[in-house]
């Protein structure tokens, strides 16, 4: 079987091995209202943009093992159900440290690299729990925080849910906004709200959850994506997985732009999380493409770019597997927990 570390294909190399150095955080900067007013997006051009990705481009055979072996590097491994128990976690956990069986890795040839997930994503009563089962490993544990998936709760029981998570050991910290205040058009309380939110983190890394399904334009998406960045956020996140419209490509993409725009304007480069709805492998190479050629090769790696997924690590299994076997297996072979 063909070594699958290092591929290049129509449209570029990828390396499972070798992520871009970390880049400096990003430290925010003044809201600019001028700025955020400015922004304008065009729905239908935004659309016919994300319909082409995925249709111009195409990997096969060792070249997509590659690219679903970086997939599976940088997901965020998920559980947030309301029956989740210190047991699911600590199974999960051990599905991070080990998400591909020896013999798939034997196979594809990486079993030297032993490639594992991004992160583990939690409630904040199980983040003990998931840092007492990943002990030993470099898996950080992020904690979804401040009144998730609403965020309605008062600033201080939001702020202190934040500083709880990172006290018990989160080195991640996924946020949801005030959806009102986008709105409502308050910049200035949006942008006071997630800067309390990255002091509370301290020396955590702060994901801001847009809830973008409930923001009614892409307008709004973009705007509040550029002041979440303002205020210091380090990834910008599409969704929590509990709207009803989760990450879509219009909506990747008006948020990738912003990122760009952000960083040459500053030089600080801010990460990317579409979550929600990710289930399928096509689905990660797609956006895959996405960051490729809207932000290049610096954001395919995991200080830059997540996806936050439960079900999807099946379904890249799954293709592995008939990579190396030229067979499918069923689902229930790849538990997830």
């Amino acid at each position: 079987m063909p070594d699958t570390r290092e591929r290049t294909s129509g449209w570029g190399r990828v390396d499972i091995r070798a992520p871009t150095d970390p880049p400096g955080r990003n430290p925010g900067m003044p809201l600019d209202l001028d700025r955020v007013g400015a922004i304008h997006l065009n729905r239908s051009a935004v659309e016919r943009r994300a319909t082409t990705l995925g249709t111009r481009r195409s990997v096969k055979k060792e070249w997509q093992a590659a690219w679903l072996l970086r997939a599976l590097t940088l997901m965020d491994l998920t559980t947030l159900s309301g029956d989740d128990t210190p047991g699911t976690v600590r199974r999960l956990c051990a599905k991070a440290r080990n998400p591909l069986s020896p013999d798939l890795l034997d196979g594809l040839k990486v079993r030297e690299l032993a490639p594992q997930v991004a992160a583990v994503c939690v409630y904040h009563p199980f983040v003990r729990s998931a840092l007492e089962a990943l002990e030993g490993s470099d898996i950080p544990v992020a904690a979804v925080s401040t009144a998730f998936p609403h965020g309605l709760a008062p600033l201080s029981t939001r702020l202190a849910e934040i500083q709880a998570s990172v006290e018990a050991g989160a080195r991640e910290i996924d946020v949801v906004i005030t959806r009102m205040h986008v709105l409502t058009g308050d910049w200035q309380a949006l942008y006071d709200e997630v800067r309390a939110f990255r002091e509370a983190c301290g020396e955590a890394h702060l994901k801001t959850i847009l809830a973008t399904g409930e923001l009614a334009t892409l307008t709004n998406v973009a705007r509040a994506s550029a002041v979440c960045m303002m205020a210091g956020a380090d990834f910008i996140k599409t969704s929590t997985g509990k709207e009803s419209e989760n990450a879509t490509l219009p909506v990747g993409l008006a948020m990738v732009r912003q990122i760009r725009a952000y960083a040459e304007r500053t030089g600080y480069r801010v990460g990317f999380k579409p979550a929600g709805g990710i289930r399928a492998a096509r689905d990660a190479l797609t956006w895959l493409i996405l960051m490729k050629e809207e932000l290049g090769d610096g954001w395919l790696a995991p200080e830059l770019f997540r996806f936050g997924a439960s079900s999807l690590l099946a379904d890249l299994e799954r293709q592995l597997e008939h990579h190396v076997t030229g067979r499918y297996s069923a689902f229930h072979r790849h538990p997830m927990a």
